[in-house]
């Protein structure tokens, strides 16, 4: 046991925000990625519609989610880092 006080700063709303929306993303994206399998397996022949916008979503929703966490840490760490210097 350590007689220091605790010196983490507490977390900002915004790294809140971008690591829930990071997480959410990933979601949808395995979510559309589901759904291009299913559909590729019940012999969809016709990918009009709203089918692009699936196909966007599974390819660019992972590289997002990634960029959103490298944000969080970085952000975390620079923050951190101030705190420790005081």
């Amino acid at each position: 046991m350590s007689n220091k006080p605790d010196s983490t700063p507490p977390v900002r709303r915004v790294d809140r925000i971008l690591a829930f929306t990071s997480i959410g993303v990933l979601a949808v994206s395995i979510g559309c990625f589901v759904a291009v399998i299913v559909a590729g397996a019940v012999g969809v022949d016709d990918y009009g519609g709203v089918w692009p916008a699936v196909f966007a979503v599974q390819m660019y929703g992972p590289i997002l989610a990634f960029i959103l966490l490298l944000i969080v840490l970085i952000s975390s760490f620079v923050r951190r880092g101030r705190a420790n210097r005081q």
